[in-house]
């Protein structure tokens, strides 16, 4: 299914003409061989473009469509008009070694080879390139020698002649076109992706985008060991896909993988996504929704409001139909390979409702000086990890697996549970906004606490015992916050874990302790007194002991009940 929906998404960008042909592809080129009609270099020219990433503007190499590349592993291969400084001059940074001389000499053969006889001043000067360069003479040319660093720098190299490139030549293509329609000499089966007779690719092109992968690329479907074979079928006749299939899947990915603005990572996976029809506004719609930003909380509010009153679904002045197909790939490095940690298709309009869902059940009171309605998924898992640590990336499979729930509606994963709350005790009773909206939303879906869809603030009416000693401890804190001002640790950093696990062995403490700081309150501010006297009568009225343990469900109540009393608190003063 992955690889069938990835050939009709190629086939619909190549209709668009946003993707190159079959027998082409994209490359990033740094510089061009420049020549003149004898085939001498006669510069180097820098093909690289300025690029905006963030606040910086870097320099980076710009993109050319080429006669398709090999696939290279080990050994050597050459491609053709494209390759680096290794095989098209026969150098590199620390000169012209035995390696390097038969990469240039395959490049060689193949060039002339495949241009022998083809007219025009582009091949003519190609072909005497290669019939009288000699790497060996390399540091003697002018141009190669002031540009030697930035020609050896491992950088793509093409052809050309003035504006003129060599790939773009007509009658270099046309060679090209013929040499690649000639029957190749491998095996012919049924592809399993398009289900017609053609011949099956022995090696799949690499993949490249996926951080944490081989910078040179990795593979979607590869077998390199025995113990994979079947039936006598070595390498990827193992699994037949045809020649066409296996260029428009791995075209089609690398161009999702492309577009930074329409993927995202999480943890060590990255997020690509595509509509059936191929159009970017749905993409653009997606990103938005699932990783919305502090400028698009309004765009994104009105696209879950239109889509649950049923309204027109417009973005961009482009219609969004609820009932387009769309899909979802999480990719993940895996050495020389790529791991799919799922896989997922539905009803756009669907997704975007599971979406809406998900940020209706994390509805929590926020603090005044947060802005953001949404917390997107990404900064949703930021909440699970450790703030100061370096690596501040959320557990690999926890990643995916938590976008696989929330796109799907399904249960969220225990261990986005179970991580928050270690997160909470390690930092000692921090419990931010996005944290307590992750355990509302976990104690809604997973444990079907249909009550807690009232639990957005402050419940005062609420009995459940867990929630009240949660508010209980709140007060008690506040207490000694107001007992003695600028205290530097309270209550919170001592006994919050005991508290929030085994109330019984701490609160006969809290409540001891509370009577002194409420003779110090009533000598400073009697009116704070009677305040929290009334308060404290209010949620005691509530309990009628307290338990000996809590339960992880109960622990993530009283969490909340903390969580919500404390913004009470702030609110008041915020008020005064």
């Amino acid at each position: 299914m992955i690889l069938q929906a990835l050939v009709r998404h190629y086939e619909n960008l190549a209709a668009q003409g946003k993707v190159s042909r079959e027998g082409w592809c994209q490359a990033k080129v740094s510089y061009g061989i420049n020549l003149s009609r004898e085939g001498k270099i006669t510069g180097i020219i820098s093909l690289k473009q300025e690029e905006e990433r963030g606040k910086k503007t870097v320099i980076v190499p710009d993109f050319r469509t080429v006669p398709e590349m090999v696939t290279r592993s080990s050994g050597v291969s050459a491609n053709f008009l494209c390759d680096n400084s290794k095989y098209l001059l026969g150098i590199d940074a620390q000169g012209s070694g035995k390696r390097i001389q038969e990469c240039f000499q395959a490049a060689r053969k193949r060039h002339l080879e495949l241009l022998k006889g083809v007219e025009g001043e582009m091949a003519q000067a190609v072909r005497l390139f290669f019939e009288n360069w000699n790497p060996q003479e390399a540091e003697e040319c002018g141009p190669v020698k002031e540009n030697w660093e930035d020609v050896t720098d491992g950088g793509n190299l093409i052809f050309c002649m003035g504006i003129q490139e060599a790939q773009d030549d007509p009658m270099i293509q046309e060679a090209w076109e013929q040499t690649r329609s000639v029957s190749g000499e491998g095996q012919e089966g049924i592809c399993l992706v398009t289900g017609k007779r053609s011949e099956i690719s022995r090696i799949h092109r690499t993949i490249k985008g996926v951080p944490g992968a081989q910078s040179s690329g990795a593979s979607l479907v590869s077998f390199n060991a025995p113990a994979f074979e079947s039936y006598g079928k070595e390498q990827s006749y193992n699994a037949p896909v045809g020649k066409y299939a296996q260029f428009a899947y791995t075209t089609a990915l690398n161009d999702l993988l492309s577009h930074r603005d329409y993927t995202f990572q999480l943890g060590d996976s990255m997020i690509v996504f595509w509509d059936e029809s191929s159009e970017e506004a749905y993409q653009e719609a997606f990103v938005w929704s699932a990783e919305p930003n502090r400028d698009n909380q309004d765009v994104v509010k009105d696209l879950f409001d239109n889509l649950k009153k049923q309204w027109a679904v417009r973005l961009d002045d482009t219609a969004i139909n609820p009932d387009q197909r769309f899909f979802i790939l999480a990719l993940a490095p895996n050495a020389a390979r790529l791991s799919v940690r799922f896989f997922y298709q539905d009803n756009f309009g669907n997704i975007l409702k599971n979406l809406a869902a998900h940020y209706q059940r994390m509805e929590m009171v926020r603090p005044a000086w947060e802005d953001r309605e949404y917390l997107g998924i990404r900064e949703l898992l930021f909440e699970t990890v450790n703030q100061k640590s370096k690596d501040k990336s959320p557990v690999p499979n926890m990643a995916a697996m938590v976008l696989q729930a929330i796109i799907s509606g399904s249960r969220y994963p225990a261990s986005l549970y179970t991580d928050t709350l270690i997160r909470i005790r390690s930092e000692r009773g921090t419990v931010t906004w996005g944290r307590a909206g992750i355990l509302k939303a976990y104690l809604i879906r997973n444990y079907h606490w249909k009550e807690g869809e009232h639990y957005m603030g402050l419940n005062e009416g609420s009995r459940e015992e867990a929630y009240v000693l949660g508010r209980l401890f709140a007060v008690l804190e506040s207490i000694q916050q107001d007992a003695n001002p600028g205290i530097n640790a309270t209550i919170r950093d001592r006994y919050f874990n005991s508290a929030c696990a085994a109330p019984a062995s701490v609160f006969p403490v809290l409540m001891k302790l509370k009577n002194s700081h409420m003779k110090r309150i009533e000598r400073e501010r009697a009116g704070s007194k009677i305040f929290y006297e009334k308060l404290l009568t209010e949620i005691l009225e509530k309990l009628e002991e307290f338990p000996s343990r809590l339960s992880l469900e109960e622990q993530g109540k009283f969490i909340l009940g903390y969580y919500h009393q404390m913004q009470k608190r702030y609110e008041k003063r915020e008020e005064k």
